[in-house]
């Protein structure tokens, strides 16, 4: 018995043989100069072999429903192919320089995701694999290359490999996976998601681990702890069964919950909201039985738009239009009904950078202190009335609220304020219904906006917490950075009584008040959180029926007694 350990992508508990994905060899091009009268049959050569991907994704697409959340890749990757700045890079370079064509979009592929890796941001990174994806497949064509086929993976096996390339992921939803064990990815790239998606526990940064195992040994896939045991002895077997039968047993209890209003056990309700990032998303909020959407976050809009560009420096004119950000915050808005959907605007900037014409990329020595968020909007005020215009829009196809993040002082609101009247004036003017009553609210997420949350509730219509830069604002920890990471603490005394301030502030007014950042879905911050007077509580949407669970099981003296003694 070999046990591995590495990082946590996806929960959960999976026994099967492996299946090692062999190592794909490394494709062999080289670099040749053509003559002029070849210039255009090389081109040709490349314009049929994308159209071949194309036609191969769409046939993939055909199989897939429309909530799938392989669609959504599947269509990033048809942006990918179509994308007139990459392919015409790829071609001023081709008939510039007169190289072979496999040798110059291998360049130019190469190129382009070397700028995602080193952009800064995780999220970009991990997308940087996903145009060596697309368009590997290209070169595969143009070199008569051919890959090894993953639907020669097994049912029921777990999946031992280097990593798994994007467009290899259907596999995880047409057939049944008990696990991935995989030496290179990480918890936001697009295996990890699927993976969550879909129920699959997976461990990644499993060094070496293509070496230790072979096609066919039994092996046990712990997404909870991280885990990985090749060929379990009959005790460590045993163990892993009776864990698989509790965490069956488990989730068909919490699935009791789904559709039941969430309510401490002496019948106080509170409301449970989802977090997403796209509006497939909501979908599945929806199905885990949230009472709305609490925190939309369309930075991640913006980031697909530059991800299916291909390239971080893209002088393309707008991020993303005004009626592609309609059609996706309409598409929400329609999907929850009469349920509250509450739509951030771009928070953009600090670790998310946009990089677009009209949102260049900016170095700072301290971006999480720095342009970021409001501040970046109000820098770039076309950018904003663009978001505020196509939000408006979609205000009448439900019940929209607006939330404004890393507010700092009532002046930006008031600023907000005016350019919204200006917004609403431009509707009316060309004709177009929406509705002027939209609630708009703010984050509360820096000690000033806490201190001064009495301030800010004469000025806007709701809160919402944003524990997760609040603590780290709060006590000075950067909890990405491994070295202080561990100092990082949600329950400290002063990050706890800033969010009793902004509580009883809202209260004073009247106005809502929800957690919108990690502690919201966590059992231990629920407790505290609930005793301290928060009646919303927005989330993953995996964890609603989890948090319900767990209100179900106190009363609401209880959880005031208990958080009583964490603040005092």
């Amino acid at each position: 018995m070999n046990v591995l350990l590495g990082i946590s992508a996806s929960g959960g508990i999976g026994i099967g043989n492996a299946f090692v994905l062999p190592e794909t060899p490394e494709r062999v091009i080289y670099k040749n100069r053509i003559s002029d009268e070849e210039v255009e049959y090389e081109w040709s050569r490349f314009e049929s072999a994308c159209i071949k991907v194309k036609e191969s994704i769409e046939k993939s697409l055909s199989g897939l429903s429309q909530e799938d959340l392989n669609r959504v890749i599947l269509e990033t990757y048809l942006l990918m192919l179509a994308d007139p700045v990459f392919l015409q890079e790829v071609k001023v370079s081709f008939e510039k320089n007169k190289y072979n064509i496999e040798y110059t979009l291998s360049q130019k592929v190469d190129e382009y995701a070397d700028r995602l890796r080193n952009s800064g941001n995780d999220y970009l990174a991990e997308r940087a694999g996903d145009i060596e994806d697309v368009f590997g497949q290209v070169l595969d064509i143009l070199l008569d290359y051919h890959p090894f086929n993953i639907e020669l993976v097994p049912e029921n096996a777990v999946i031992v490999g280097r990593n798994m390339k994007t467009s290899d992921t259907v596999i995880l939803n047409k057939r049944k996976i008990a696990g991935l064990a995989l030496i290179e990815g990480g918890s936001s790239s697009h295996v990890a998601i699927l993976a969550r998606t879909y129920g699959i526990p997976a461990v990644v940064g499993l060094d070496g681990i293509t070496s230790q195992v072979e096609t066919g040994q039994q092996i046990v896939v712990d997404g909870n702890l991280g885990e990985v045991v090749v060929a379990p002895d009959s005790a460590t077997l045993m163990q892993s069964q009776s864990k698989i039968v509790a965490e069956q047993k488990r989730v068909e209890r919490l699935k009791e919950f789904r559709n039941k209003p969430a309510m401490t056990e002496d019948g106080v309700v509170f409301k449970l909201y989802a977090n997403i990032g796209t509006p497939e998303e909501a979908e599945v909020a929806l199905e885990e039985g949230a009472d709305g959407i609490g925190l939309f976050r369309t930075e991640f809009l913006f980031m697909d738009s530059m991800k299916a560009n291909g390239n971080k420096n893209a002088s393309y004119s707008n991020s993303v239009s005004e009626e592609v950000q309609f059609q996706a915050y309409k598409r929400v808005l329609e999907i929850m009904g009469d349920k509250p959907v509450t739509i951030r605007t771009l928070d953009s900037g600090g670790d998310k950078d946009i990089g677009s014409k009209e949102i260049p990329s900016n170095v700072e020595k301290n971006p999480l202190m720095g342009l970021r968020a409001i501040r970046h909007s109000l820098f770039y005020p076309q950018v904003f009335r663009t978001q505020l215009r196509a939000l408006y829009r979609a205000s009448v196809y439900g019940n929209m609220r607006i939330m404004l993040p890393l507010i700092t002082d009532v002046s930006q609101v008031d600023t907000v304020l005016g350019i919204i009247k200006g917004v609403q004036y431009s509707l009316k003017e060309d004709n177009i219904p929406f509705r002027a009553d939209v609630p708009v609210g703010i984050m509360i997420e820096t000690a000033a906006a806490a201190i001064c949350a009495d301030c800010f509730a004469t000025h806007c219509d709701f809160f919402s917490l944003g524990t997760n830069d609040l603590t780290q604002y709060t006590i000075g920890i950067d909890r990405e950075n491994p070295s202080v990471a561990p100092y990082y603490n949600e329950f400290n005394l002063a990050v706890l009584r800033l969010i009793k301030m902004t509580i009883d502030a809202a209260k004073h007014e009247n106005i809502p008040v929800s957690i919108c950042g990690e502690m919201a879905g966590k059992k231990e911050s629920v407790i505290i959180l609930a005793g301290l007077g928060i009646r919303e509580l927005s989330m993953a949407p995996k964890q609603i029926s989890v948090i319900k669970e767990i209100l179900s099981q106190f009363s609401i003296e209880e959880l005031e007694n208990l958080s009583s003694n964490s603040i005092f």
